[in-house]
């Protein structure tokens, strides 16, 4: 059987969590989409892993964990988070890379940090990892993938034309000057070495993903095909421009994963109790009070890959209505209900008005949300500890309302509930 897990919002949503717990019966984990732009924070036994390439489903030994074709990698940052990956304890054996995954190159680093600045005050918040010039490469059909990488006599006739492409690139685009660093940055000789000695040590993790997928399910096996970033940040679904540039939706799985739509049998949304996001774009539920400010500090809302405080508001139920349609969704995990305790009155957001107009559908365009308010409902607030739940019996009835009310208006049965975040704190439902 195979389940999908997507971010039902704007990426943060506590994936990695509720991929740690579903892989504890998960046979085969696979990453199917992005790159260490994604972070992924499991907390279990004590020990809090930050995961960024590494599938979450490492700590289980007997569970083989795959990063798909449709990742881009940064092998020397991923053989960094590796060796921090293994310092806690956990064995590395079962992790697979797909020969088909693209390499992030140092030129796509600092294309990124390049375009980012030139776009001053109208940039979009990237975390230049290098994301989006890697699938810029794969778009133009120049890129490198892994299978490359582990084949130098290859990868270096590839990586002299492409240079010599982005030394013409980068002068006439940004006007680099030719400086020690520009230079460095550039060298064929240091990039061939360290690209080649990643690519030895990373060589016996090799495979198709594809393949190993498939043949678990038809083995009646559990498959799980885990999400990065969210729903409203995919590059056609999303809120675009400021969205990433891969497809973390279900479809995304499909196309990214290797897996045919009919081989999919459950795709579970995963959402904040409210609403976050990191870097421009609108965000109609945004708070700019102690409100928000508590929500942030209760829920220690600051990035896994870039530690930028996020931007907290109201849960937008219209957000989840789309991301329930966007995906197919069979179910919900709402996380992080704890960070809400304390606050008196609640809100939840059910509607837009725009103009004179209420409108419950998402907007196709951010001009159109941009000029979007939102429409509340309120919901009386608890103040009793609820980290220890172990069932929706265990919460306080203001609690069980504000689930209840989200589960129907979105159509889509919430399936499990995050109460604080270690993996024991949280319930099926």
């Amino acid at each position: 059987m195979i389940t999908t897990l997507v971010g039902a919002q704007w990426g943060d949503e506590g994936k990695g969590k509720v991929i740690d717990i579903m892989a504890a019966k998960a046979d085969v984990v696979v990453r199917a989409t992005g790159g260490n732009n994604a972070g992924h924070t499991v907390v279990s036994g004590g020990k809090t892993y930050k995961l960024h390439l590494v599938p979450s489903g490492i700590l289980y030994p007997n569970t083989v964990c795959c990063i798909g074709p449709g990742c881009v990698i940064d092998p020397l940052a991923l053989l960094k988070e590796m060796d921090e990956v293994a310092a806690n304890g956990t064995a590395l054996d079962n992790l697979k890379i797909d020969y088909r995954a693209h390499i992030v190159m140092p030129y796509h680093l600092l294309i990124d940090e390049l375009s980012e600045a030139a776009k001053g005050e109208g940039g979009i918040g990237t975390t230049k990892k290098g994301i989006g010039p890697c699938y810029m490469d794969k778009a133009e059909r120049i890129g490198l993938r892994f299978y490359d990488l582990i084949h130098p006599e290859i990868f270096g006739g590839k990586l002299k034309a492409n240079l010599a492409a982005k030394d013409r690139y980068i002068a006439g685009m940004f006007g680099a000057k030719e400086t020690a660093d520009r230079r460095k940055t550039l060298d064929f000789d240091k990039i061939f070495a360290a690209y080649i000695d990643a690519g030895k040590k990373l060589e016996k993790y090799a495979a198709d993903t594809t393949v190993i997928a498939y043949e678990a399910d038809k083995a009646g096996k559990f498959v799980l095909f885990e999400g990065a970033q969210g729903t409203l940040l995919d590059l056609d679904m999303g809120t675009y421009p400021y969205v990433t540039s891969s497809h973390p939706v279900t479809g995304g799985f499909c196309v990214s994963g290797g897996i045919g739509p009919t081989y999919i049998k459950e795709c579970v949304g995963i959402a904040k109790s409210y609403t976050t996001r990191v870097g421009k774009g609108p965000f109609p539920t945004e708070l700019f009070d102690e409100v928000g400010d508590f929500i942030r500090e209760a829920g220690f809302e600051y990035g896994t890959t870039t530690g930028r405080p996020r931007r907290c508001g109201w849960l937008d139920l219209v957000i989840l209505k789309y991301a329930v349609r966007v995906n197919g969704l069979t179910g919900i995990a709402l996380n992080k209900l704890d960070t809400l305790t304390g606050l008196k009155t609640l809100k939840i957001c059910v509607g837009y008005k725009c103009g004179d107009k209420i409108i419950t559908d998402f907007p196709a365009d951010i001009h159109e949300l941009d000029k979007c308010e939102p429409v509340y409902k309120e919901f009386k607030g608890w103040t009793e500890d609820i980290t220890k739940a172990t069932s929706l019996s265990d919460l306080p009835q203001a609690a069980r309302d504000y689930l209840a009310f989200t589960e129907k208006f979105i159509g889509c049965k919430i399936i499990l509930v995050g109460v604080g975040p270690d993996r024991s704190q949280s319930f099926e439902v």
